[in-house]
């Protein structure tokens, strides 16, 4: 087990992997590797790779051929991460389709450590099914709970694209520990959606995002793939954004990407602040756990 940093150096140099992806895997996850290596020869030391970054978005529609893209976990592309983890020093969060077991299958993110080893995984606890989105066709709710992966470089707060909607998974791994939140994504447009549907979609993802490092005193990265990709059956497409972006502990935008480009983008997250910050913005504190017993409920009927 690697020893973990030095406490009093609380600086780390993190990096995106944002790209399009085609029909081949082997084609997208060396993508993914090419960018690792890059990003690893700009200093990075934690790496973000997109949701389900060694396939098309197969979601847009429900095909049962699609299952066979699903891997076990330790599998082919956990071995070859693992790998590439281990030479180059760096902490790789990947984003895979696991094949638990025959008929079992979750959107899964695993944590290869330094060392190479795997140091946790967490499976999406929010699937989506919306049209374009039907994940509930492929993923079962993950059972892992909201429960940050400890690595050599700290205490990571993984959260997959669905989730990042949700104020209560960024909060639950927050009072769990979790010193960075970190969520691989797959969001786009409809193309035919008019430009200012777009932004404020756009404008809406990043905000609510913002604020969840904000609400927890947390840096936060977020990886988006990017391009244009057609539904396996032509009935529809989706204009993935890219735009991922890294944010400081006050929702700060330290680094963003373009909504239309493979990027390789880094920047340094100062995880020392986070307990400054909790002094003169003690959110965890004011907190009024005696007072919330409704967030256990669908919905509060009032009447």
């Amino acid at each position: 087990m690697i020893t973990p940093n030095d406490p009093s150096d609380r600086k780390i140099r993190c990096a995106v992997i944002q790209h399009s992806c085609n029909a081949e895997p082997s084609i997208n996850l060396q993508k993914s590797m090419d960018g690792i290596r890059n990003a690893a020869g700009q200093g990075a030391k934690l790496i973000l790779l997109q949701e389900l970054h060694t396939s098309l978005y197969f979601c847009q529609t429900e095909t049962s051929t699609a299952f066979d893209l699903a891997e076990s976990i330790p599998g082919p592309s956990t071995d070859k991460l693992a790998e590439l983890a281990a030479e180059l020093g760096v902490v790789i969060v990947c984003s895979l389709f696991e094949r638990r077991a025959a008929g079992l299958y979750h959107n899964t993110a695993v944590v290869l450590d330094r060392d190479g080893s795997i140091a946790g995984r967490y499976r999406k606890m929010h699937i989506p099914d919306d049209p374009g989105y039907y994940e509930k066709y492929y993923f079962t709710p993950g059972d892992l709970g909201f429960t940050p992966v400890a690595t050599s470089l700290g205490k990571l707060g993984v959260l997959v694209c669905w989730d990042q909607w949700f104020p209560e998974a960024a909060r639950l791994m927050a009072l769990a520990g979790a010193e960075i939140l970190l969520y691989p994504t797959a969001i786009g447009w409809e193309p035919g959606d008019p430009e200012d549907e777009k932004q404020r979609q756009l404008d809406a993802w990043q905000t609510i995002q913002r604020a969840h490092a904000i609400a927890n005193n947390l840096p936060l990265v977020v990886c988006n793939r990017t391009g244009l990709e057609l539904a396996e059956q032509g009935t529809g497409q989706i204009d993935f954004w890219g735009s991922s972006f890294i944010a400081g502990q006050q929702g700060e935008i330290l680094a963003q990407a373009p909504a239309d480009q493979d990027s390789v983008l880094l920047g340094e997250l100062d995880l020392s602040r986070t307990e400054q910050l909790r002094r003169d913005w003690p959110y965890l504190r004011d907190r009024r756990i005696d007072a919330y017993q409704d967030l256990l409920k669908r919905y509060a009927e009032t009447n």
